[in-house]
């Protein structure tokens, strides 16, 4: 294939999508067309992965079990995190909404086979944390792919990985990347939320050391 060059357009549009990838916390409880959602999960496929090794493995969470016990953990985990927190800082977290789980019609979680044999332990000998780090590019893939069909994603981090992998019965040498929600978002945004609400601002420029 031949080196292409794209045009400033598509520069351009691309740049929207990726101010448009919001976390979303915020969903409708339309049901997503199945062939829109398999398409997006085949980012996947795309991702790079450390040795080739494709260590991302994935839970679709469907039975109402599986959910009750994911969202028991996250309100676990949620009122412990705000016990961390006091004063006006305590209050505004407290009105924080942290997941969507009660709302997206899918929910995912993602975790990374670290026993994998694929890739022969290439590059990941040094560094066993390629494989997660491979995870989560794959996973931002997904993100921005859904996006562009018009969905959103939720990453729910607050919560207890070996607990939720215990409830949902993987494999001893699978670690928890993320827990997600997916669905259409109540509205978008190129503003994360907890921006909007004041909790924290993003920097206006990369800070760059040089050696």
């Amino acid at each position: 294939m031949q080196d292409q060059t794209f045009s400033d357009d598509f520069r351009t549009q691309f740049d929207l999508l990726m101010r448009l990838r919001r976390d979303v916390r915020r969903f409708r409880t339309d049901a997503i067309d199945e062939a829109v959602l398999t398409r997006c999960l085949d980012a996947f496929r795309l991702a790079p992965s450390v040795g080739l090794s494709e260590p991302w493995r994935v839970i679709r969470v469907n039975s109402p079990a599986a959910r009750a016990a994911a969202l028991e953990n996250f309100q676990t985990a949620n009122a412990q995190a705000l016990d961390g927190y006091s004063g006006e800082k305590a209050q505004l977290y407290s009105r924080l909404k942290l997941s969507g789980m009660q709302e997206a019609p899918v929910q995912l979680a993602v975790f990374c086979d670290d026993a994998t044999d694929k890739g022969q332990g290439l590059g990941a000998g040094t560094m066993p944390e390629m494989r997660r780090y491979s995870v989560v590019s794959a996973i931002t893939l997904f993100w921005l792919a859904l996006r562009a069909e018009g969905l959103g994603l939720g990453w729910v981090s607050i919560l207890d990985p070996d607990q939720l992998a215990r409830d949902l019965n993987v494999p001893r040498n699978w670690r928890l990347i993320g827990y997600f929600c997916v669905g259409r978002p109540e509205e978008f945004s190129d503003t994360p939320e907890l921006e909007l609400v004041g909790w924290e601002s993003r920097n206006n420029t990369l800070p760059i050391e040089v050696r």
